[in-house]
């Protein structure tokens, strides 16, 4: 499978992209009317962070007791579910008059349920696709997660001049429901596909497995870290730009969109292996041009040129799936999520409370120094080791 057009003719990728693109959408839009109430609420960097990182946090727990799930409940189902529980929760923030504490409480919750979601769609995607087609569908994935960005924040920002935060939730709410809506009726009913129940204790045993590898190992910190602490700089763009964070995030998206394609259908597969630390260090290098605290144009730009490296997952999702026995792939896809999200959620609220003490700019500049120096050490570490991952490892 060469192209994109080849993708889309194979049975239940259409349907399962849609149904992706619906959740992406209104887990953008949810999360800037969601930041803006909170910003406009408290006037709080660091509770606008966690506002619209918050669920990331919570991912921890999830990877912690539920992730055994990815693998052992049947996908269709599971993601109905999730769609419709993100959708209850999204019309339950909007309610007016809703204390702060609710809302963070329901932050939580949305993010337990969501730490299964990462998982399950990754196990299932490479249940759709040929095995040789990976790189290939989840650099249409990424995409599809950047266009949404691009045409969620774009949408939400002008949605917000127009219409109230809550308004804003309330439509997040029905693309959830159309997401779940897409998924039962476009796919098929598939068994799990590891046998058992769901539990703690399966939970503990596969991450202990999946961590017990050196390369899997660096792998995760690779894919968890630098990302991480470059998302909290991103989270601090409505205290730097109130008016104008919806275009600031549309810029990153459009980055890590160009970025996606050029890794996934442009790049040699030959090549990808070396491009993951050069992009690494582009994720976080132009962010550093934040402590001159540029004006909107400069920082959309160094935003853009920032998030072409977020392509540097795709090369490393590779890795990861090179390196994992098939059965577990859904949970070693779901432990990724879960880990990059946590960190995601980790980092915004250290570069809250960095810019609550400082600034937003200083934040940013603080968190880009601290991807840099962790990609450093990553590098250095796959050199010690010498590990190529060739081969799979259990």
């Amino acid at each position: 499978m060469r192209s994109y057009r080849d993708l889309f003719r194979t049975p239940e990728f259409t349907p399962f992209f849609l149904s992706f693109t619906f959740h992406a959408a209104a887990q953008t839009i949810g999360g800037l009317a969601l930041g803006t109430l909170v910003f406009r609420a408290t006037d709080s960097p660091l509770l606008t962070a966690v506002s619209m990182f918050g669920p990331q946090l919570a991912q921890v727990l999830g990877a912690t007791f539920l992730l055994s799930g990815a693998d052992r409940l049947p996908p269709r189902s599971t993601l109905v579910g999730m769609g419709l529980a993100f959708a209850v929760g999204m019309a339950v923030m909007a309610l007016p008059g809703l204390p702060l504490g609710a809302v963070f409480a329901v932050v939580l919750v949305q993010g337990l349920i969501a730490s299964l979601g990462g998982g399950v769609r990754g196990g299932l995607m490479n249940e759709i696709l040929p095995k040789d087609s990976y790189v290939l569908g989840r650099s249409v994935y990424n995409m599809a997660w950047g266009l949404m960005q691009i045409i969620g924040f774009a949408t939400g920002g002008a949605l917000l001049t127009v219409l109230s935060p809550r308004a804003c939730l309330l439509l997040a709410a029905a693309l959830y429901a159309a997401s779940a809506l897409a998924t039962r009726l476009g796919l098929t009913a598939r068994p799990p596909r590891s046998s058992g129940r769901p539990s703690v204790r399966a939970t503990w045993r596969t991450n202990a497995l999946l961590w017990s590898s050196r390369p899997r190992r660096l792998t995760y910190l690779g894919l968890w870290i630098p990302n991480g602490l470059v998302v909290g700089c991103d989270s601090l763009f409505v205290s730097y730009a109130p008016e104008a964070a919806g275009a600031l995030f549309a810029c990153g998206a459009v980055g890590m969109f160009v970025g996606d394609v050029t890794v996934g259908r442009l790049v040699p597969p030959a090549l990808r292996p070396r491009l993951a630390t050069p992009l690494l260090l582009l994720l976080a290098t132009p962010y550093l041009f934040f402590f001159l605290r540029p004006g909107v144009y400069w920082a959309a730009l160094a935003t853009f040129v920032a998030s072409m490296g977020f392509g540097a997952s795709l090369v490393q999702q590779e890795r990861l799936m090179s390196l994992t026995p098939d059965e577990m792939a859904g949970h070693a896809l779901g432990l990724h999520s879960a880990g990059m999200l946590t960190m995601q959620g980790v980092s915004a609220a250290l570069a809250g409370a960095v810019a609550q003490l400082t600034s937003p700019a200083t934040g940013m500049t603080v968190m880009a120094a601290a991807s840099l120096a962790v990609t450093g050490c990553l590098a250095w570490g796959w050199r010690r080791a010498g590990a190529r991952p060739a081969s799979v490892e259990v």
